[in-house]
């Protein structure tokens, strides 16, 4: 199952999507500037092998819920975030907050 939901942080509008996949669930907050994500995110191919496209997101490990995503402090995150001022540590919605 797939269910995509808006939500609001801070007054900024960002679509939470969750896939239910076997045995796990794929999460991600986004905006049309970045995102953020669940472990499935592979932010060393984005900084190395995607580097061109300069992609701003950030990954937490080990959440299984959007709150939980949202809550959690990023494990890691791209070059791209990093210029935005997010940096590993930074909690997932303040996050997103600096990216929109």
């Amino acid at each position: 199952m797939i269910s995509m939901t808006p939500i609001v942080i801070e007054g900024k509008q960002f679509t939470a999507i969750t896939v239910a996949l076997p045995k796990t669930n794929f999460m991600a907050v986004t905006n049309d500037k970045g995102y953020i994500m669940c472990g499935a995110l592979d932010v060393a191919l984005l900084n190395e092998k995607l580097k061109d496209r300069g992609i701003i997101a950030g990954r937490a490990v080990g959440v299984r819920t959007i709150e939980q995503l949202l809550e959690a402090p990023l494990e890691s995150v791209t070059y791209e975030a990093e210029k935005l001022g997010i940096v590993v540590g930074t909690k997932g919605k303040d996050a997103l907050v600096m990216m929109a």
